[in-house]
């Protein structure tokens, strides 16, 4: 079969070639790719991957081979998953525990797009705790997690703050429920609950200014590449502040993924949440799609079609 592996040479160095087929193990189930999603992360290791190495999460497909164990959904079943880093193939062996059926009306590019966006903004929020009649603060909120999280907070009874990089990347977000959309370390109007940033470097220190005593810091990436610096009275000014780390395939381990997915998209099919996705291209020629994602041309999620 096919699958996109990595290739020296020019980026976003990928490549079509045949790979072996997968073999399920009695909790997986075979599926029949439809449609991929791209992360930045994904593109991120690229470079420090040998020639040849499989990558992909974000997959949506039909189901050829139920798992041999009994569990999980059917032959012939429209599903989402999360896969290993395997992806980006024509077939792959999903756990039935990172699936969850696709309902009607929810097509092939939308449902890739929500597993790893989705399931980062909502374990994210609920590390946050209550968010109704709270204020949180969204960093990178025009990316594919961002704007997942803006509608998710919004859709919890938050008011939001969307902080993007420019004034290209706001839009669209007021639509998806920010009642405020602003650049990086503009001052917001009242006291701010709940900061959830995937930027770090010199936007976390921002944010952290405005948290009120008591609030929380969820952080769920570090796209600065910067250490982290906090006020110097951080702690006296700021009393009870709690600071996290969510870290996506950390925190799968603990959860029941296939019922965040369900959830994730039901809200999608019930049109309280859009999975965003701003660009879809055909898989056998990646590289202009993952080269506007990669200088951030793209307001939400690329996806790739079979």
């Amino acid at each position: 079969m096919k699958a996109l592996v990595t290739a020296a040479g020019d980026e976003p160095g990928l490549r079509l070639d045949s790979v072996p087929e997968p073999e399920p193990g009695p909790g997986q189930a075979l599926v029949a790719v439809a449609a991929v999603a791209v992360n930045r992360g994904e593109l991120s290791v690229i470079g420090g991957l040998p020639p040849g190495s499989r990558l992909g999460w974000d997959v949506a497909g039909t189901v050829l081979r139920a798992a041999a164990d009994g569990g999980g959904p059917a032959a012939g079943t429209r599903v989402l998953g999360l896969a290993d880093l395997d992806g980006f193939a024509e077939r792959v062996a999903i756990g039935t525990g990172r699936l969850a059926a696709l309902p009607d009306g929810v097509d092939w590019p939308a449902a890739a797009a929500l597993p790893v966006a989705g399931l980062t903004a909502l374990y994210a929020l609920r590390r946050a705790g209550r968010l109704l009649g709270r204020t949180v603060l969204v960093t990178g909120a025009a990316g594919g997690v961002g704007r997942i999280a803006v509608q998710l907070a919004a859709a919890a009874g938050a008011r939001v703050i969307a902080w993007v990089g420019s004034a290209a990347r706001t839009e669209g977000l007021a639509a998806l429920g920010a009642d405020v959309v602003d650049l990086y370390g503009t001052a917001p109007t009242g006291p701010v609950d709940v900061v959830l940033d995937s930027c770090g470097g010199e936007v976390l220190t921002q944010a952290f200014h405005h948290v009120v005593p008591g609030g929380t810091v969820v952080c769920f990436g570090n796209t600065a590449r910067a250490e982290l610096r906090l006020p110097a009275d951080w702690g006296r000014a700021r009393p009870g502040v709690s600071i996290h780390y969510v870290y996506l395939f950390d925190e799968i381990t603990r959860q029941d993924v296939a019922r965040a997915l369900a959830f994730l998209v039901q809200m999608a099919a019930d049109e309280r949440i859009d999975p965003q996705v701003a660009l879809v291209a055909d898989w056998t020629d990646p590289a202009p799609a993952l080269r506007r994602l990669q200088d951030r041309q793209v307001n939400g999620k690329v996806v790739l079609a079979l």
